[in-house]
């Protein structure tokens, strides 16, 4: 059976649900728990989530009553992942099963699920082997990620890891190209050359790529801006970082 997209189905809400979809193996991208609640089947659920190395935040109860739509929290909401996880293995391996140059998109803290949606659909329509988001300070793959994507989710493989700089580190010693947009890029993205294998990253809506992950990566590119505005959305210049590789790659077919 086809997932509806439209259907909110990545909240579950109260002690009990959140502790049988933690122990059915169900993918949760993160757990709210209200702030002080630290006894009873609380326990529970931070010891399974430590275990299966979920990120819990504690938040006040009245932003739980906020999001809440059962309005029978009980001091628990988790978010549901859309989608079973992969790993950054997977994403290598589909690559060489192909027998492609590997070509990954790298979400440095995207907190906006619509933003990540639209990357991943503009992803899945370059031919990307997959993207790779953060544990931490990151949008997951929500039922908003899968519904902005128009699908996409479903064939993208995303991997979510803990440490983005390290996981550059890892694909660095795969032979990948890191390539990053900033605007003070010394090349431009028409000028840099994005053949062979790369990884291109995108940085968050507000505060663009971190410090760290700068450092990791090999090359910083910038997107010329021209208009008064200096900055473009996030999935925007994703898309754009996308297609200049696949026009690197079209033009070396030629």
């Amino acid at each position: 059976m086809k997932r509806d997209l439209n259907a909110p189905t990545d909240k579950i809400e109260g002690r009990n649900p959140v502790i049988e979809a933690l122990r059915s193996g169900r993918p949760i991208d993160k757990i709210l728990i209200c702030s002080g609640e630290r006894h009873g089947s609380v326990i529970k659920i931070l010891a399974i989530a430590k275990e299966k190395k979920i990120a819990v935040s504690y938040v006040d109860r009245a932003k739980l009553d906020k999001i809440s739509a059962s309005h029978s929290h009980q001091g628990v909401i988790a978010y549901a992942a859309s989608k079973e996880y992969v790993t950054v293995k997977d994403i290598l391996k589909i690559a060489a099963d192909r027998g492609e140059h590997p070509f990954i998109v790298v979400c440095d803290d995207i907190t906006d699920p619509h933003n990540l949606g639209s990357i991943i659909r503009s992803a899945n329509a370059a031919g990307v082997h997959g993207v790779i988001i953060s544990k931490h300070n990151s949008a997951g793959l929500s039922a908003t990620v899968a519904k902005t994507s128009a699908g996409a989710v479903e064939f993208t493989p995303v991997a979510k890891v803990s440490s983005i700089a390290r996981t550059i580190e890892q694909l660095k010693k795969e032979n990948i190209w890191v390539v990053g947009a900033d605007m003070d890029g010394e090349n431009t993205i028409y000028t840099h050359d994005f053949s062979g294998a790369i990884a291109i990253v995108v940085g968050n809506e507000g505060k663009g790529i971190s410090h760290l992950v700068k450092e990791k990566c090999d090359f910083m590119v910038r997107i010329p801006m021209f208009g008064n505005i200096s900055s473009l959305n996030a999935s925007v210049a994703g898309a754009l970082m996308i297609y200049e590789v696949v026009r690197s790659r079209e033009l070396r077919k030629n």
